[in-house]
């Protein structure tokens, strides 16, 4: 009785999974005709009801007063416009007839795995009807292409031009039907002796089933015999023709044959047939080594391949464990037993493989060496006592002048700068001393003089004075200290020392960005070049890539030399050195768009940031076929801002700031330096994501303020000295000193190894292209006309796509726009797939404008 219930269980399981799946299969089906209709529909209504769905966006769903002249109404107008505007335009016709095979595999109980490969070659074809039409109609209103083609013929004809984009499109058209129908081109006679006939190449191979592994127990007859009298194993099975092949190759027979070799010529057998043996007639035994347990040699078995189909009947004594062939069996297996070759990649297992090394393709790099750079052995560090002394007594003296007392007074001697730590006597203010600050100085005679109460950690108050005789921090002695050699850090940058004449290094991916400002000739540049030659002196070119814009033009062009080691720059640029507003805008845009690519890879990952991403990868456990890639560390350095922000403004500030908040978790980080620390250049978004601030000597405290909500950068001294504040916590440091001749012998030294064969580009990032001219009445100006007049003065680019995409308007309402703007005389006349040249200059003219057509 248990087990009639067991059994009447499971029937009706599996009748309740069949009733699911012809219920999908139904659904599938219908969503096809749904589908159908809404995309004819689109091909008549989509002038009418873009401008809606593209300004309401998905909100016109839920807008009971949107009216749509699509058949299938809102819906049908959203769902249409999605399918065919931003994806991938008629392409998306070929979705209808995928559903309804969906909904017929459903229905008929048929495994939707086996169509695998079949959605694959679907899929592609959409997508190449859709670069297709791209291309032919590209000049056209309707979306043929839609955006997926558009952006690819638009890379494309940007990287091999119009021509070359012609060569490609032909060359896959023809690849493709070479790989789907192998038309027979080697149907020449091949000069066979006589009694052959003419036979063709097709002849010959087209019952080949591949390559084997020697070693079977029995086979048929191959014509070769060993000395024992045996037949010898072989490892390729054909079938060849077992009788002569006259002119009407009637009787053709087929033989199983077993050899070694590739098949030449057909094989003769002195036995005719006088009918071709059914395929139930011939059979196939395996070795018992090919299944199963491994061989005694160690050979890995071999598995068995699904050939009942073909009349070839495997061995019944051989346990089939898996089907798995190589790409020379594919042709022999039915079409439904393919396997899918992903699957094979992601079943290997990494324990069997040696970690991933990104150093590898770039083995024999070595980094810069020491010799490089200047040691300055005549400035060796002195004590000056004589110095120490006075000064000790000196400021002793002046306390005393306002009658404080000190206790204990010790001196931390550093290579500009001396520590003077002091314990004031019970009862004594500390805001007292600190507010004698001027005058202390006064009497040592000296400048920079700066208080610090109290230290903290200590219970002491601080009194920094500069040395007399100031040494130089060489970067030579910073870079060969232990301290740096040894330093296990992401990002290690080696900026000078402390006053205490210790070496200072800090690790930029826990800052996480930098923000450095002072005044003209105060070292801004030099601590720069501090920082990467830190970086190329520690990191191999696989672990970092450094984007650099330089709006002065001059300060980092040596470093173009290393572009396919270490710079990372937007493709198509003659200059690896931004250095130009408009590329700087678009350089910031692509770093945003390579920080969301690189987040959708860490979710994919299930990795939390880019150091555990890039450890995954390094142990195998992620499928580069999947897009996974080891990802370097980008550091972003830009040298003047001030002139960035002055000329481009929120264009700038905003994916900066973008970028500063997001891009820690995927190793971007920023190190932007300015000599105008104003409020309106270091804005409040911009302070706020750049916690670790670097000072250098500024004019007033109110720019010390701005830099690092504390004063002192006022009081420093010049030539390097500097403030660093990190956590809130500010360290004076002197900057450790490279020159101009030792960077540009770190350069070539690297520039002159091989680097990559092409720089790491970012993704590119532009404007599309496109637009009509009609003839307009002036007085009826679209309430958006302003608007878009004040975008495409401030892009200087004039393309209806560019309307459409940033203003969220339909194809028509964009080209009206587009059309008033050229009889106003903003942009001129189109120019085919050009954008149209943009006359205005400013949006000062476009006031003016506005202002002389309200006067009349």
């Amino acid at each position: 009785m248990a087990r009639k219930t067991k059994r009447k269980t499971k029937a009706e399981k599996k009748a309740r999974e069949q009733r699911l799946a012809k219920i999908s299969g139904v659904l599938f089906g219908l969503l096809g005709i749904y589908l159908l209709l809404a995309f004819v529909s689109y091909f008549f209504t989509w002038q009418v009801d873009q401008d809606a769905v593209l300004r309401l966006s998905w909100s016109i769903l839920f807008d009971g007063s949107v009216t749509v002249t699509n058949w299938l109404g809102r819906l049908g107008a959203v769902v249409s416009n999605l399918f065919f505007y931003w994806g991938f335009g008629v392409g998306s016709l070929l979705f209808v007839p995928l559903l309804f095979h969906i909904g017929y595999q459903l229905i008929k109980q048929i495994p939707i795995v086996r169509s695998v490969q079949f959605y694959q070659q679907t899929f592609l074809v959409i997508c190449f009807i859709s670069i297709l039409s791209a291309f032919i109609f590209q000049n056209f209103g309707f979306p043929w292409g839609g955006t997926f083609g558009n952006n690819i013929c638009y890379w494309l004809s940007n990287f091999v031009g119009q021509v070359g984009l012609s060569i490609l499109i032909l060359f896959s058209i023809i690849s493709w039907v070479i790989w789907r129908y192998n038309p027979a081109v080697e149907t020449l006679s091949l000069g066979m002796p006589a009694g052959l006939g003419s036979i063709t190449m097709p002849t010959l191979f087209r019952f080949r089933i591949g390559e084997r592994r020697s070693g079977s127990k029995k086979s048929p007859s191959s014509g070769k015999v060993d000395d024992n009298g045996n037949e010898e194993q072989s490892g390729v099975a054909t079938l060849r023709p077992s009788s002569p092949l006259t002119d009407n190759n009637d009787g053709l027979g087929l033989e199983l044959d077993l050899s070694s070799d590739v098949v030449g010529e057909p094989k003769v057998t002195p036995k005719q047939r006088s009918a071709t043996p059914k395929p139930a007639d011939l059979t196939l035994e395996l070795p018992e080594t090919m299944v199963g347990e491994p061989s005694q040699d160690g050979a890995t078995p071999f598995e068995e391949v699904a050939l009942e189909g073909f009349g070839v009947k495997p061995n019944p004594n051989a346990e089939i464990i898996e089907k798995r062939v190589s790409e020379s069996n594919l042709e022999m297996i039915p079409k439904d037993e393919k396997i899918n070759p992903d699957l094979l990649i992601e079943q290997q297992n990494p324990e069997d493989q040696e970690p991933f090394d990104p150093t590898k393709e770039l083995s024999r790099y070595t980094p810069p060496t020491l010799e490089l750079l200047e040691q300055y052995e005549d400035q060796k560090f002195e004590i000056d006592r004589a110095e120490l002394e006075a000064n000790k007594d000196q400021i002793i003296r002046s306390l005393l002048n306002f009658k404080i007392e000190i206790i204990k007074i010790r001196a931390t001697i550093g290579p500009t700068v001396t520590l003077y730590e002091i314990v004031p006597a019970p009862g004594i203010k500390i805001s007292k001393i600190k507010n004698l600050e001027d005058d202390i100085a006064l009497s040592l005679s000296a400048l920079g003089i700066r208080i610090i109460a109290p230290i903290p950690g200590k219970g002491t108050i601080g009194i920094e004075v500069p040395n007399k005789k100031p040494q130089i921090v060489s970067f030579h002695e910073v870079i060969k200290s232990e301290k740096f050699t040894t330093a296990k850090m992401d990002l290690p940058l080696a900026l000078g020392k402390t006053i205490s004449n210790e070496v200072f290094v800090v690790d930029l991916a826990k800052m996480p960005h930098l923000l450095i400002a002072g005044a003209t000739g105060q070292g801004k540049s030099v601590g720069i070049n501090t920082i990467i030659s830190s970086l190329l002196y520690k990191k191999h070119p696989s672990q970092v890539k450094l984007v650099l814009i330089d709006p002065k033009k001059v300060e980092l062009f040596p470093y173009s030399q290393i572009n396919k080691h270490f710079l990372a720059y937007l493709p198509n640029e003659e200059e690896p050195i931004v250095t130009e507003t408009s590329k700087v805008i678009y350089t910031l845009n692509s770093l945003c768009i390579e920080m969301d690519e690189r987040y959708d890879l860490l979710k994919k990952a299930r990795a939390r940031n880019l150091k555990e991403y890039n450890q995954k990868f390094r142990d195998r456990k992620l499928n580069p076929l999947n897009g996974h890639k080891f990802m370097p560390f980008i550091v972003l350095v830009i040298d003047e801002f001030a002139d960035l922000i002055m000329t481009a403004g929120k264009e700038v500030e905003l994916p900066i700031a973008r970028i500063a908040q997001l891009a820690r978790a995927v190793g971007i980080h920023l190190i932007i330096a300015t000599q105008r620390p104003s409020v309106n250049i270091i804005t409040g978004v911009i302070k706020a994501n750049f916690p670790a601030r670097l000072a250098f000597k500024v004019t007033s405290k109110i720019d010390s303020r701005t830099i690092l909500d504390a004063g002192g950068a006022d009081q420093l001294i010049g030539r390097g000295d500097m403030l660093l504040s990190v956590g809130g916590n500010i360290v004076r440091l002197q900057c450790a000193f490279v020159d101009t001749p030792e960077v540009e012998r770190i350069v070539d030294y690297i520039g002159n190894q091989q680097g990559f064969p092409e720089p790491f580009f970012l993704p590119e990032y532009s404007g599309e292209e496109g637009g009509n001219a009609k003839s307009l009445d002036i007085k009826d100006l679209d309430d958006m006309f302003w608007d878009a007049a004040m975008m495409v003065v401030s892009n200087q680019h004039g393309s209806t796509s560019m309307l459409q995409r940033k203003l969220q308007l339909g194809y028509n309402r964009a080209g009206r726009i587009m059309d008033q703007l050229e009889a106003l005389g903003v942009v001129g006349e189109s120019q085919g797939s050009k954008p149209r040249e943009v006359l205005y200059f400013g949006e000062q003219e476009v006031l003016q404008l506005k202002e002389r057509l309200l006067n009349g």
